[in-house]
């Protein structure tokens, strides 16, 4: 008997802040409250830590979003290396996947494109970035014509995409990243950006970048002050997932 509801997977690439979990019981949970729905089935791999699904299991899932992290898309862990095994499988299965930061740079990696370091450094604090309009059409932004122009969406990121995959479309840049959202077909798309980060999840891990000189002072209260100066769009990036995932 099918069991009613779609079913996902959160591949999650980084470790529980102290702050993630205290606040709001982990990554898991804050990736759920944006992008999942009543009557769905969410998982949880931690595939930084070698948990993955079964190869066997993988046809059961209507879709997966894998997460930020604090490595290097472009590293050899062994971890990565299967992750990009994984997501080369999913896309063989037509599967949907959903790419977030580190996720979509592993996802270009994966299917053949190009990533590493941020030609103009660190990528902090709040970023308006231009949607691609003139485009191939886009089965799951076509019911979304309100989608404005330029949205303002939170970054973290000192690595980006400096090649996408042979087929796919770039449908966002910025003045700082030139690969800002890719898609591939209908089944898989990449987001440079959080639109599942709120404000103070940022904020703490600013002060933790700063607290491990990963970052400059100066830097760390100018990306903050972004936050204060604009907020991001939120309601539209959750809806732009959601269309993504949900979709036929």
């Amino acid at each position: 008997m099918k069991v009613e509801g779609k079913r996902y997977a959160l591949l999650l690439a980084a470790r529980d802040s102290d702050y993630v979990k205290k606040v709001y019981g982990g990554y898991f949970n804050v990736f759920v409250a944006a992008f999942g729905e009543e009557g769905e089935r969410w998982d949880l791999y931690r595939v930084v830590d070698g948990d993955f699904p079964d190869m066997n299991d993988l046809h059961n899932y209507d879709g997966f979003v894998v997460s930020g992290s604090p490595y290097d898309a472009y590293g050899n862990d062994y971890w990565i290396l299967k992750l990009c095994f994984l997501l080369q499988t999913l896309d063989d299965m037509q599967k949907k996947v959903l790419g977030i930061c580190f996720g979509h740079q592993v996802l270009c990696r994966a299917l053949g494109g190009k990533v590493g370091k941020a030609y103009t450094g660190w990528d902090i604090g709040l970023r308006k970035v231009r949607i691609v309009k003139d485009l191939p059409p886009c089965s799951f932004l076509e019911d979304m014509e309100e989608i404005p122009p330029f949205l303002s969406i939170i970054e973290c990121h000192q690595d980006e995409v400096w090649e996408v995959p042979l087929g796919a479309e770039v449908i966002a840049f910025s003045d700082k990243t030139g690969v800002e959202m890719f898609t591939i077909g209908d089944h898989m798309m990449g987001i440079q950006g959080h639109p599942e980060y709120t404000e103070d999840i940022l904020c703490n891990l600013i002060d933790r970048l700063l607290n491990n000189d990963a970052i400059e002072r100066g830097f760390a209260e100018e990306a903050k002050l972004t936050l204060q100066m604009a907020e991001p769009d939120r309601k539209c990036w959750e809806k732009i997932c959601r269309t993504f995932l949900k979709g036929a």
